[in-house]
């Protein structure tokens, strides 16, 4: 209860704090919208492979103030960054500014599926911490989606909300991401993860309370970076071994498709290393059905040890972990820590942590300790709680 009265009175802060800016620059206020950043518990590396993710957005996100300023320009203020710039809404008036590109990438995306946009004036703000894997872009692009589809009541349904926000990344920012990040900021639901079929896009909620259990993600502080041509090699190797599986098999469109004895069946016609990529690949999809399952069971037992089977897959077959990431996950094992996994692409980032009450704060305060001893810093740590996605405040 404390910490929900806590992040209530953190939130109203935040909101005061941007109304009192966008009153100062521009007059009277306007309407309060906010989404959220979002973790992913089991499936990485799925995404592209047209396998099963499963997000949930957080209690930690983006909240902006607009109001409509009768023009055909845009008036944006960022408080993280302590900066504000103005556009217009044509495609030539790309702001030279990164931030602002995914509020007019999302204005432009919106223009080209035929909704309305005029201009505004907005102040916003976030929690998301940067660098974490959290997804703050994707987090700005749904409250900015949805924001503008309330506003002009253009009527576009969730899903093209989630991929304004994709396209956004691709068109005007330059990162070839899937649909997850937004998919989680646009449809999440306090108390519920979300099973994403990636290749269909169907989509079920699950029920995640886990009483008696914290959700903790242990920030290593290395740079949390899709090293791309790392990222791309991974994703060449799963579509080199899955057109060796389709050889024998068809039907196999995605290496979600296959099955681990399809995978045994070309293991000499491929290179290794596309073997244990794609036995990784193959492996998580799995294990992505079987938290599901555990789920329901509110067995949180099964669902700890498939993090720490994708953490290994993560680390030895895929290798996009890295020392300070298997360090902490070592040590979560160590300390009979529920589940722990490497979060997000890899090459650094977080490590997320299902940890019992009780085991709580002897783990964060190891972690910092033994970490600091090794690495020369502490880690930083976010409780975070499974919460709404995009909405009006």
């Amino acid at each position: 209860m404390k910490n929900a009265e806590t992040k209530n009175i953190y939130i109203m802060s935040m909101k005061t704090q941007i109304h009192d800016k966008f009153v100062s620059l521009f007059g009277e206020g306007g309407q309060v919208f906010a989404s959220a950043g979002r973790i992913n518990l089991i499936g990485e590396h799925t995404d592209y492979n047209g396998g099963y993710v499963f997000p949930g957005a957080i209690d930690k996100g983006i909240m902006a103030e607009i109001k409509l300023n009768g023009t055909n320009k845009v008036r944006a203020f960022s408080i993280d960054y302590n900066a504000q710039t103005e556009f217009g809404l044509n495609e030539e008036d790309l702001p030279k500014e990164q931030w602002a590109r995914y509020i007019f990438g999302v204005c432009r995306e919106t223009i080209k599926r035929g909704g309305k946009v005029e201009g505004f004036d907005t102040v916003f703000a976030g929690d998301v911490p940067l660098g974490a894997g959290l997804s703050s872009s994707a987090a700005l692009e749904s409250t900015f989606a949805f924001a503008l589809n309330e506003l002009f009541h253009n009527g576009i349904d969730k899903f093209e909300l989630a991929k304004i926000g994709q396209s956004t990344e691709h068109n005007y920012c330059g990162v070839k991401c899937g649909i997850m990040d937004q998919f989680a900021s646009c449809f999440g639901k306090a108390g519920c993860l979300i099973r994403l079929n990636c290749k269909t896009l169907e989509y079920k909620y699950f029920p995640f309370n886990p009483k008696g259990y914290k959700l903790v993600l242990i920030d290593s502080c290395v740079k949390h970076e899709l090293a791309s041509s790392a990222y791309n090699k991974r994703r060449e190797s799963c579509e080199n071994a899955a057109a060796a599986i389709r050889k024998n098999h068809p039907e196999v469109e995605f290496l979600s498709d296959a099955k681990r004895v399809w995978l045994d069946e070309v293991r000499d016609q491929i290179p290794e290393e596309d073997f244990l990529r794609a036995e990784y690949v193959i492996g998580e999809v799995q294990r992505v059905l079987d938290v599901c399952d555990a789920l329901e069971r509110d067995d949180y037992e099964t669902v700890g040890e498939m993090m720490y089977q994708t953490h290994f897959g993560m680390s030895r077959l895929y290798e996009v972990s890295c020392e300070e990431l298997d360090f902490l996950n070592k040590l979560a094992r160590k300390m009979d820590v529920t589940g722990s996994r490497v979060m997000g692409g890899g090459f650094g980032g977080c490590t997320i942590n299902l940890v019992k009450d009780e085991l709580y704060e002897p783990f964060i305060a190891a972690a910092k300790e033994k970490f600091a001893a090794k690495f020369g810093h502490e880690p930083k740590i976010y409780d975070v709680v499974v919460s709404d996605g995009a909405r009006q405040l």
